[in-house]
């Protein structure tokens, strides 16, 4: 009761409430993985380990259609607004519909594929794909209009209901089967729809988008779906692969590091929902928008130097309160692990600010180095140590050269402000010129 008054009388900004309630559902979705990891053992946690890897992946198709609405509900209004909106959420249902019926009618395949116990979680969890994209949609109206109340209930209302659902289910009927957490998901997905705005959606008659608003949006939702595809590389291909090329007990462990190491990019994803429409607005309004992005690098830096030093000082300590005993020998592995989280953190950060202003080689270099960390794993895999060492060096190359593109677009920007300045005093010069009378 004494910390509700205390940040009542604080009056937090809907920005500081955001960041608060993104903190509280990372910290369900962990709950729920702990609980999952200790409950079914590193053996059976290697499937659901597959079926979160697949709910990130759809994360990040679903965020494309996120970041677009977020990005064009700060720059549109009005029956304009509620046109773009009504469109995207036609085009999103769409493909949610194509993907869910390719994982229903793959599901056989995907469990041969993944070495999975049955091929019914596959089954539920496409039919479910449509009401995720539906709830990207909703979500990013909330993050464009900056409706952060709303937008943290939707997300809170996913967590807790997939937490409960899916730990209800295994202890009180005892059931632990892979389609049990499936089924958990499955009922998330519509939670977190809630709250929907309906007026957000006209079925009648809608505004015809100008040509060069159709180019932005069809260019903008192209760059965000390619930067959205290496997100998907980079946090997910070591999973599936490890998955792939190891046996279950060494996937179950090793999806428990992936886990504890990810705290950093999870808290980083925060800053970025912040980011976005915060940048788009400056732009629009001509203002300078560095600034914003050095203040969410500093928060990343700080909060990855932390985790980082408390993974390489007590790793044992943290896995057994964690995960238990039985997950031990990823131990050592464990800071390698947050230090290239926290490289791709960082360079993600970087990236998304360059994509909010429109500029595409930071999302080209993330794709290039996505695809490098995958080769790398592909041919290095004798160990899972030689696995988190490929996934150092590629995000470490990556960082290097997203500050080095930052740079470089810092320089140019600089000469071309100076010859600006410049041709403006050359041109006040030859007025004065042009004006002196002192030879009549």
């Amino acid at each position: 009761m004494q910390l509700l008054a205390t940040l009542k009388s604080k009056k937090l900004s809907p920005e500081q409430l955001f960041m608060v309630s993104v903190l509280a559902v990372n910290g369900g979705n962990y709950l729920y993985n702990l609980i999952l990891g200790r409950v079914l053992g590193p053996t059976a946690f290697a499937d659901a380990a597959v079926l979160i890897t697949f709910l990130l992946v759809l994360s990040f198709i679903a965020m494309t259609f996120q970041l677009v609405t977020a990005k064009f509900s700060v720059l549109f209004e009005n029956n304009v607004f509620t046109s773009f909106v009504t469109k995207v959420y036609k085009q999103a249902l769409l493909v949610g519909v194509i993907l869910g019926i390719a994982i229903v009618g793959f599901a056989g395949q995907l469990q041969t594929l993944f070495n999975t116990t049955s091929k019914s979680m596959f089954v539920i969890f496409g039919c479910g794909v449509p009401l995720y994209f539906l709830m990207s949609v909703n979500r990013g109206t909330f993050q464009g209009k900056k409706a952060y109340k709303s937008l943290s209930i939707t997300y809170q209302g996913e967590m807790l209901s997939r937490l409960l659902i899916t730990l209800g289910i295994i202890l009180v009927f005892n059931i632990t089967s892979s389609a049990v957490i499936a089924i958990g998901i499955f009922l998330s997905f519509v939670f977190g729809l809630f709250p929907f705005k309906r007026s957000h959606i006209s079925f009648r008659e809608t505004i015809v988008l100008e040509d060069h608003y159709g180019k932005q949006i069809k260019r903008f939702f192209l760059l965000t779906a390619f930067y959205e595809l290496t997100q998907i590389i980079i946090n997910n291909s070591d999973i599936l692969l490890v998955k792939h090329y190891f046996e279950s007990y060494e996937a179950g462990l090793y999806a428990s590091l992936a886990l504890i190491g990810r705290i950093v990019y999870f808290i980083a994803w925060m800053f970025v929902m912040l980011l976005l429409p915060a940048v788009v607005q400056l732009k629009k309004e001509g203002k300078e928008t560095a600034s914003v992005l050095f203040k969410y690098v500093g928060y990343i830096a700080v909060i990855s130097t932390i985790i980082v030093m408390t993974c390489l000082s007590f790793p044992e300590l943290i896995i057994k309160i964690l995960f238990g005993e039985d997950y031990l020998a990823m131990a050592p592995l464990l800071w390698k692990y947050a230090i290239a989280t926290s490289m791709f953190a960082i360079s993600n950060i970087f990236a998304y600010y360059y994509l909010s202003l429109d500029k595409y080689i930071p999302v080209i270099i993330s794709g290039v180095f996505g695809m490098l960390q995958m080769a790398l794993v592909i041919v290095f895999h004798q160990s899972l140590d030689q696995v988190v060492h490929m996934q150092i060096i590629a995000m470490i190359l990556l960082l290097v050269i997203q500050l080095g593109f930052f740079k470089y677009e810092n320089h140019i920007q600089k000469n071309s402000l100076s010859k600006v300045k410049n041709h403006s005093s050359t041109e006040k010069g030859n007025l004065t010129k042009d004006n002196d009378f002192s030879g009549f």
